[in-house]
């Protein structure tokens, strides 16, 4: 049976071979636990390291051995520094010694936590002793270190989706649905519609779907508003609204035929919006509004404007919202060419208060 191997080509950007000299091996055994003793700095790649010694191991759990790290000196923090090493125990010719050899994987040491990468049984204290590697109190450890070349940079361009998307809208190419509103004809893709709203999804897939007729009609609905709703079907872009009542009018609209046709997202862009523009004059609409199509956000930001007006003026609107006010059409899913009915929405009493 065949074996399947695997391997990794690392291009070198920068490499430096260092070697740290112990001379006086049992002078550094005086040295404490966990403390340890340092190469001179060397640089590679741009940047300046080190080698550390651990003559009593870097752990308890490892105090009979000696421990070797390679260590990164400088501080950085904008970039990440990848390197691997190779330790070797060298013999009295300067050769590796391949029992004593040992690699590590490429490692970012630009973390505050990976900063020294390295073995911590690299060899124990006693095989060293008695081995030949340490002669006249004197060993040498080889640290090879290798820094690869970066990886090219791919940028890769953001979504362009809801342009092709948008095209597709304007070029009316394999359209299969006409929409008939405001006396304007809007041609869609029946697939796209009920992709995206729950309600087309019925109206065109559904057991009640509507056939193959000429054009499906859509009343109390202003063309501009179903213009702006396909767009954002289309490619997730609302219509942007400035400030002045027919703008915010036009936000209202989208809000209520965002909410006829399921679409959350929508609804939850323009009640954000509206309750940004309310005031004496709007208030009034705006709590029939939110009540109708269920609005939490945009119902408490009524009722804290409300909070902060002087009585005569909240007696005034409680007198509008229960009277002629109430009476206004607001276009919906619910209304269809009727009055709204009257919503039961409390008010809670002014009372003067320190502000």
């Amino acid at each position: 049976m065949a074996t399947t191997t695997t391997s990794t080509v690392t291009t070198i950007a920068a490499q430096a071979y260092h070697v740290l000299k112990i001379n006086g091996y049992s002078n550094t055994l005086k040295a404490g636990r966990h403390h340890p003793l340092s190469s001179c700095p060397f640089s590679a790649g741009g940047h300046t390291w080190h080698v550390s010694y651990y003559p009593h191991g870097c752990r308890d759990s490892n105090k009979d051995c000696i421990s070797i790290f390679l260590v990164l000196e400088d501080i950085v923090t904008d970039e990440d520094v990848m390197a691997k090493a190779t330790f070797s125990l060298l013999d009295r010719y300067g050769n590796p010694v391949p029992s004593y050899t040992y690699h590590t994987k490429l490692r970012n040491f630009s973390t505050s936590s990976g900063r020294a990468r390295g073995f911590e049984n690299f060899i124990r204290r006693d095989e060293l002793e008695r081995s030949e590697y340490l002669n006249d109190d004197y060993f040498a450890v080889a640290a090879h270190v290798i820094i690869p070349k970066k990886k090219p940079s791919v940028v890769v361009p953001p979504s362009n989706m809801h342009l092709h998307f948008g095209d597709l809208l304007v070029s009316k190419e394999g359209t299969d649905v006409k929409f008939l509103v405001g006396g304007e004809m809007f041609a869609a893709h029946r697939l796209v519609l009920a992709a995206r709203s729950p309600v087309f999804k019925a109206e065109l897939f559904g057991p009640t779907k509507k056939g193959t007729i000429d054009a499906i009609q859509i009343d109390n609905m202003e063309a501009r508003v179903f213009k702006a709703l396909l767009e954002f079907i289309y490619t997730d872009i609302w219509l942007e609204i400035g400030h002045g009542k027919d703008n915010v009018a036009m936000a209202q609209q989208l809000l209520a035929a965002a909410d006829r046709y399921g679409l959350q997202r929508l609804k939850f862009v323009y009640e954000d919006k509206l309750c940004n523009h309310i005031d004496t004059c709007s208030v009034s609409t705006m709590l029939v509004l939110a009540e109708k199509h269920h609005c939490c956000k945009l119902k408490e930001a009524c009722s804290t404007f409300l909070s902060f007006m002087s009585p005569p003026i909240v007696e005034d609107l409680n007198s509008s919202i229960f009277g002629s006010e109430l009476e206004k059409t607001v276009s919906s899913s619910e209304n269809h060419g009727s009055q709204i009915n009257r919503t039961d929405i409390r008010i809670q009493p002014w009372q003067n208060a320190d502000v």
